[in-house]
């Protein structure tokens, strides 16, 4: 059993990955695999049991998204730090001047 349950590690395609996300679109699998690319990570994205949903994944055996984005070591292709809001694509653009926790929620 691992240490952290929401740090998996599965064979994508003959490759070992870290999986980063299940069962997502093809166009979230292009939004992060162009941002994990631009940060110096190999993506594998192999189709999921479901139709058109895919599950993404990264050589990094040690990569940890939430790790990643709250500790602050993803940037965007702009060099601006990657905000939750960012990686969730609620946000066009990266805004890391207002902690995520303060920041009003649309509901």
């Amino acid at each position: 059993m691992a240490l952290n349950q929401n740090h998996t590690v599965e064979d994508l395609g003959g490759t070992p990955c870290s999986i980063v996300e299940k069962g997502i679109s093809e166009e979230r699998a292009k939004f992060l695999t162009a941002l994990l690319n631009g940060n110096g990570y190999t993506v594998v994205c192999a189709p999921a049991t479901t139709p058109e949903l895919y599950t993404l994944g990264v050589t990094d055996l040690m990569f940890n998204p939430t790790n990643a984005i709250y500790g602050r070591i993803l940037r965007t292709h702009k060099g601006d730090i990657v905000s939750a809001a960012y990686w969730l694509q609620k946000e066009q653009e990266s805004d890391v001047e207002i902690p995520y926790f303060l920041k009003r929620t649309n509901s």
